[in-house]
């Protein structure tokens, strides 16, 4: 399989391991995060109608490609036109930052203020700016916007000393370890590949990688559980979920997860790439959809 975007994607968890802090590269474009009308092609119609029924969606991005947020926007927008009981799922806000997004939804403190004090250029690292126009529009029609993340000082220690390590403090962020499942081979395949990339090679029995790869399952699971009790909690909701497509692609990461948590023969959920390599076409079904399939 091409693995291009997903090792783009999964590095920024080495960074995490690497460094104190996180260094992320530069967004393209000044200008891309103004959010101008976008037009959906006759393709995207009959997406969006497919969509229109789901209990969960999930829109995969690229992170540095700021046009998916417009489109994340866009087909928000058309979900709510259909539905007003439409909630929203932010792997860019960890979960401590719940009480801030409430403050922010309720008028209570500004976007700067809530940019500041839930630290997001620190511990996301992409423009605030291009998702700034999805919490408006949340804010401005009472939406609810669920932190899902994993605090970062969490998944990195996890990563360098182990899960175990983990103190009952830091535990009441994540799932209990007893749910974190490493059962499925293809995902620790494709996440060894993407490590690779990065830490040259490395056996799959590997100590580091072992660790490596408990601490991306512990970032699915965290936001996994997140959905999976929103979903629980507020059955009349539909959920959009907004993350990395590494999370997202061939349901490994989220999805999988959130279904062995609400299951039930009535649960549906959708899955949408918004940009994908055409080389990363010729595996079979990435996703429900793709959106757009030029190569970037």
């Amino acid at each position: 399989m091409n693995i291009r975007r997903i090792a783009a994607l999964v590095w920024g968890l080495i960074v995490i391991v690497a460094s104190n802090t996180i260094v992320m590269m530069p967004t393209a474009s000044a200008n891309s995060s103004a959010q101008s009308e976008v037009r959906f092609t006759s393709q995207q119609q009959q997406i969006v109608a497919q969509l229109k029924t789901a209990n969960v969606i999930y829109l995969g991005e690229t992170h540095d490609r700021p046009i998916d947020r417009q489109h994340q926007l866009s087909i928000i927008q058309a979900l709510f036109q259909h539905n007003p009981q439409v909630a929203i799922g932010m792997e860019m806000f960890q979960r401590p930052a719940q009480p801030l997004l409430d403050r922010y939804l309720a008028g209570k403190i500004t976007a700067a203020e809530l940019r500041v004090q839930s630290e997001f250029d620190k511990r996301w690292g992409y423009k605030w700016e291009d998702y700034a126009p999805i919490l408006e529009f949340a804010k401005a029609n009472r939406l609810p916007v669920i932190a899902l993340n994993t605090p970062t000082e969490i998944t990195r220690k996890a990563a360098r000393e182990g899960l175990e390590s983990l103190t009952a403090a830091e535990r009441q962020w994540i799932p209990p370890l007893t749910e974190i499942d490493r059962s499925n081979a293809k995902y620790q395949q494709m996440i060894l590949g993407s490590y690779r990339q990065h830490a040259g090679i490395v056996s799959i029995s590997s100590k580091s990688f072992d660790r490596f790869y408990n601490a991306q399952l512990l970032w699915d699971e965290t936001m996994a559980e997140r959905v999976a009790n929103f979903v629980k909690q507020n059955p009349r909701y539909q959920k959009v979920v907004i993350a990395g497509s590494s999370h997202i692609i061939y349901g490994y990461g989220i999805p999988d997860r959130v279904l062995r948590r609400v299951g039930g023969s009535k649960f549906t959920q959708k899955t949408v790439l918004l940009s994908l390599d055409r080389d990363l076409l010729t595996s079979p079904k990435p996703a429900d959809f793709i959106w757009e399939t030029a190569n970037n």
